[in-house]
C-alpha cells in the first residue's frame, strides 16, 4: 500500500475553491438584463434559400468577453463531440444528443453552430422543421422548406453563451410529417433527416483565472471536460540530468494515465511558455530563484501564476537534489488527493510493493471471467432506448500476449433485456467486436410464461425479456485494445394503417452481469512484434509500473529527445493507466547497467551508435546520410523452420542494402536484447534528431498505428510502413505439450505420423494385452 506524509504550506489569503459563479464576478462580467436582447436565430449559411428560422424565446445576445481578457477560439466536429459518423434522425428516433465539455478555466463568450443537413423531399413542409436544444433549452428552430428538399442546406444558428455549463447537452430534434392523416405512420420511409458530419460548432472562450491550489489538481493540467489531445510543455534545464528526466517522465505518464483516449504530448522548454500551464522541475539555483523559491527546504509541489502569462498556472517540482525530486514527483502522482493550499512540502513516499504481472488497471483480468460492470464507469452506459438506438460500446483492453493453444474462440456469456414485441416481427440484436460482426439474434416475443400477469409483485412484473446467451468471440477478432458493440433495433409495432403505435418507449440494456472469459488463454508470443508496442506497449508494460523497463537516452539529450522519452512514458500510462513509478532512465553509456531490462532506445547520436554497435543483425541501422537495411530471400524452408520454432512463412536474411538519401526518415526498430535472451529492445530513432517527431506524430494516429507491425516500420513524412526482416524469439510462459502440440498441429504431414504412430502403439497394445489373456487361458 503507497503511504505519503506531506504538511500544506498556509497561504496568504485562506477561502474555498472559487465556483462558477465567483469566477464570473472576477472577470466583471454584465449581469444578463445588462445586455440588449436579440433573438436567437439560424443565420442563413451560403446553401440556405434565405428563409429565417424561429427560436422559442427571445435571448441575450452573446457577451463579451471585458477588455484585456485573453480569448480562445475553438471548432469542434460532429466526431468530437461524439458522433460515430453522419447523424441520422428518423421518424421513430427523431433526436440525437451531442456532448460538449467547457473546461473549468474557461468561460463561453460566444458559440455558433453549423449545420449541414439534408432531408426528404415528401414531406408536409409547413408541419414539418428541426429543434435544436442546450441543454433542454430550446434554442432555435428550423423550418423545413420545399424548395431545399433533397439538397444539402447550411444554416447557422448563435447559441447563448450562459447556457453553457461544465458538461452540455446539445441536441437536435426532427420533426416531420408527411400526410395530414390521422392514421400517419412513424415508421414510414419519407421520414428522415441527415446531419453531415461536417457540421461544427465554433467556441469563443475567455480564460479564467484559477486560484493557486493544488486542491484543483490535475486541474488545469488536465480537464477531463476538455476531449482534445493533452498538451503540457515540461520546462527543463538543457543540462537536466537522468534522475530529473525520470521524475520528469513519471509526471509525464501519470497525465497520459489520465489523458486515456485523448492522447498526450510533452513538448520541452527551457522557459516557462506563454499563453499555457506548463510543470517545471527544478533544483536549486538561478530557475528557483528567479520563481522565488530562493530556499528550498526539501521536497515540494508547488502551483503559481506563469511567470510569462499571468492567466496560466506554473506547477513547479523542486527539491534539494535529484532523490528529493523524485519524492517530490512520485508524491504528485500518489498523493495529489491529500494536497491542499499553494505548496506542499513531502515528508515521505512509500511506492508499495511491486506489481504483479499483467494487473494494469486498465487491463480486463484474464485469469476469470471479468464482468461487464468492470468494464464500464457507469451502468447506464449499457442501457439505450428508441427503436433504433445508438449502439452500446464496451472498450476492452487484453494484455498482448494472449495465445490460445488450445482454442480459437473467446467464451462471451451475454445477458440482454429489452421491450419484448407482441409478434414476431425485425427486432433484432447485433453483437460486433471491433466494427466485425460475431452474432446477430432475433428478439422474440413474450411467451405465455413472460406474461407480467403471472407476476404477483408489481416491481418485478413488466414487457421486458430477458435472455441468456453463450458466444464464442472468434481469437483473431481480438486484439490487445478492443470494443465490444451491441446494436439493439426494436422494430414497430405497428400492426395496421390506422392501429396505434406504443405509448412506451422501446428500451434495452446489456445486463452488468455479462461476462468474457480469457482465463484459457496463455501468454505466450512471438517478438519482435511493433504493432503490441504501439497498441499496447508490450512488453514494457507487462509490469504496469515499468519496474522492468529502462529507457536509454543520448549521453547529452537534446529538447526532441526529452519530449519523445516524455511523451513514451505518456503512452505507457495511457496503456496501463498507472504511472510508471519504477521505470530507470539512463545514458547510452550506462547501458550495460540495465542490461537485465527491456530496453527502449530513444534518439541518436550516442544512442543510435549502440544500433552500429550491436551489429548487422539488426533490420536497420540509420546514420546521417546512410541507412543500412537488411534484404530477404523470398524462399523458406519448412521442415528447419519447424525446428527453429519459427513461423513457415519466416525467410531467412540474404544480404544488406546500404542506402544514401537526402530525405529525412524516422524508424521504429524491434528485436531481442543482446544482454539477455526473450528480453525486447524497442528503438526510437531517425536520420535527424527532429525527426522522431515524426514518430511520435505517427503513434497518436490511429490510422498509422494500424499500419506499425512486424520489427521495423519506417516512418516518412505522412507514408507509414511495416516489414519482417529480422529474426523472431518466443516469449512467455507455455508448457512444453502445448509447444509439441502446436508444431505438430500446424503440420498436417507430421499430425498424420502422429496418427498413424498412436494407432500402432494402441494397435500392438490391444495385440499384446489379448496375447497374454490368450495365453492364459491356455494354461501358458
Amino acid at each position: 500500500m503507497t503511504r505519503i506524509d506531506l504538511t500544506a504550506a498556509t497561504p496568504r489569503r485562506r477561502g474555498a475553491m472559487l465556483t462558477t459563479a465567483c469566477l464570473l464576478a472576477a472577470l466583471a462580467l454584465p449581469p444578463a438584463h445588462s445586455q440588449p436582447a436579440s433573438p436567437a436565430t439560424a443565420i442563413e449559411g451560403p446553401n440556405s434559400n434565405g428563409g429565417a428560422a424561429t427560436s422559442a424565446a427571445s435571448a441575450p445576445a452573446a457577451t463579451a468577453a471585458p477588455a484585456g481578457t485573453p480569448t480562445r477560439r475553438q471548432t469542434l466536429t460532429v466526431a468530437e463531440m461524439g458522433a460515430y459518423g453522419p447523424i441520422a434522425l428518423r421518424g421513430l428516433d427523431p433526436e440525437r444528443v451531442l456532448n460538449v465539455g467547457i473546461r473549468a478555466d474557461e468561460v463561453v463568450t460566444s458559440a455558433t453552430l453549423r449545420l449541414h443537413y439534408t432531408y426528404s423531399p415528401s414531406l408536409i413542409y409547413p408541419l414539418s422543421h428541426l429543434k435544436v436544444k442546450l441543454n433542454d433549452e430550446v434554442v432555435a428552430t428550423l423550418p423545413l422548406e420545399a424548395n431545399r428538399a433533397g439538397q444539402q442546406v447550411t444554416r447557422e444558428i448563435a447559441l447563448e453563451p450562459r447556457l453553457f455549463t461544465d458538461f452540455n447537452r446539445l441536441a437536435i430534434e426532427f420533426i416531420g410529417h408527411y400526410t395530414v392523416d390521422h392514421c400517419e405512420d412513424a415508421a414510414h420511409s419519407a421520414l428522415w433527416t441527415d446531419i453531415s458530419a461536417n457540421s461544427t460548432l465554433t467556441l469563443t472562450t475567455a480564460a479564467l483565472r484559477l486560484p493557486d491550489n493544488l486542491a484543483l489538481l490535475p486541474l488545469p493540467f488536465f480537464d477531463r471536460r476538455d476531449n482534445r489531445r493533452v498538451t503540457v510543455p515540461f520546462v527543463l534545464a538543457g543540462n537536466a540530468d537522468m534522475a530529473t528526466l525520470r521524475a520528469a517522465g513519471v509526471v509525464a505518464s501519470w497525465l497520459g494515465a489520465l489523458a486515456d483516449y485523448r492522447g498526450a504530448r510533452f513538448p520541452v522548454a527551457r522557459s516557462a511558455p506563454a499563453g499555457q500551464h506548463a510543470i517545471m522541475l527544478t533544483l536549486p539555483g538561478p530557475g528557483a530563484a528567479a520563481l522565488g523559491l530562493r530556499e528550498i527546504a526539501g521536497p515540494s509541489v508547488t502551483v503559481m501564476p506563469n511567470p510569462n502569462s499571468p492567466d496560466h498556472k506554473l506547477l513547479v517540482i523542486a527539491g534539494r537534489n535529484a532523490e528529493e525530486l523524485q519524492t517530490a514527483a512520485n508524491a504528485l502522482v500518489l498523493g495529489k488527493a491529500a494536497m491542499a493550499g499553494r505548496q506542499a512540502l513531502i515528508q515521505t513516499v512509500d511506492l508499495g510493493p511491486p506489481r504483479a504481472p499483467y494487473d494494469a488497471p486498465n487491463w480486463a483480468p484474464v485469469h476469470r471471467p471479468v464482468l461487464f460492470r468492470e468494464l464500464v464507469t457507469d451502468p447506464q452506459q449499457l442501457q439505450v432506448s428508441g427503436n433504433d438506438p445508438q449502439a452500446i460500446r464496451v472498450n476492452l483492453r487484453v494484455p498482448a500476449d494472449l495465445y490460445g493453444w488450445n482454442q480459437r474462440s473467446v467464451p462471451l456469456n451475454l445477458k440482454y433485456r429489452y421491450t419484448a414485441p407482441s409478434t414476431y416481427n425485425d427486432s433484432v440484436l447485433n453483437v460486433d467486436i471491433n466494427e466485425q460482426l460475431v452474432r446477430s439474434y432475433r428478439l422474440r416475443p413474450l411467451s405465455g410464461s413472460d406474461d407480467e400477469n403471472l407476476v404477483s409483485v408489481p416491481l418485478l412484473s413488466g414487457s421486458d425479456a430477458v435472455v441468456s446467451n453463450e458466444i464464442r468471440v472468434p481469437a483473431f477478432r481480438v486484439g490487445s485494445d478492443n470494443q465490444m458493440q451491441f446494436r439493439f433495433h426494436l422494430d414497430s409495432q405497428k400492426t395496421g394503417l390506422c392501429a396505434s403505435t406504443p405509448a412506451k418507449v422501446a428500451r434495452a440494456a446489456i445486463d452488468p452481469d455479462s461476462s468474457i472469459d480469457f482465463s484459457g488463454f496463455a501468454h505466450y508470443a512471438a517478438m519482435p512484434n511493433l504493432a503490441f508496442f504501439a497498441n499496447s506497449g508490450y512488453p514494457f508494460t507487462r509490469l504496469a509500473d515499468l519496474a522492468d523497463t529502462a529507457v536509454v537516452l543520448p549521453d547529452a539529450p537534446r529538447a526532441i529527445d526529452q519530449e519523445a522519452l516524455l511523451t513514451l512514458l505518456g503512452h505507457m500510462g495511457r496503456w496501463t493507466g498507472l504511472p510508471a513509478l519504477r521505470v530507470t532512465v539512463v545514458p547510452a553509456k550506462d547501458v550495460e547497467s540495465v542490461g537485465q531490462r527491456n530496453l527502449l532506445i530513444v534518439g541518436n547520436g550516442s544512442a543510435g551508435e549502440l544500433l552500429a554497435r550491436w551489429g548487422k543483425s539488426l533490420p536497420l541501422m540509420i546514420a546521417r546520410g546512410k541507412t543500412e537495411m537488411a534484404l530477404r530471400d523470398q524462399r523458406a524452408n519448412a521442415w528447419s523452420n519447424w525446428l527453429s520454432e519459427s513461423e513457415p512463412e519466416t525467410m531467412t536474411p540474404a544480404g544488406r542494402a546500404i542506402l544514401s538519401a537526402d530525405g529525412p526518415l524516422a524508424a521504429l526498430v524491434g528485436f531481442e536484447s543482446p544482454y539477455r535472451e526473450r528480453h525486447s529492445v524497442v528503438a526510437v530513432t531517425a536520420t535527424e534528431a527532429d525527426r522522431l517527431g515524426d514518430v511520435l506524430d505517427a503513434l497518436d494516429d490511429p490510422t498509422k498505428v494500424a499500419q506499425i507491425r512486424g520489427d521495423l516500420t519506417v516512418v516518412r513524412a505522412k507514408e507509414v510502413e511495416g516489414l519482417r526482416l529480422g529474426e523472431r524469439y518466443f516469449v512467455g510462459d507455455f508448457p512444453w505439450y502445448a509447444r509439441v502440440w502446436v508444431r505438430v498441429s500446424s503440420h498436417p504431414v507430421f499430425l498424420g505420423i502422429a496418427g498413424i504412430l498412436a494407432g500402432l502403439a494402441v494397435a500392438l497394445s490391444a495385440f499384446w494385452a489379448l496375447s497374454r489373456l490368450a495365453a492364459r487361458r491356455n494354461g501358458g
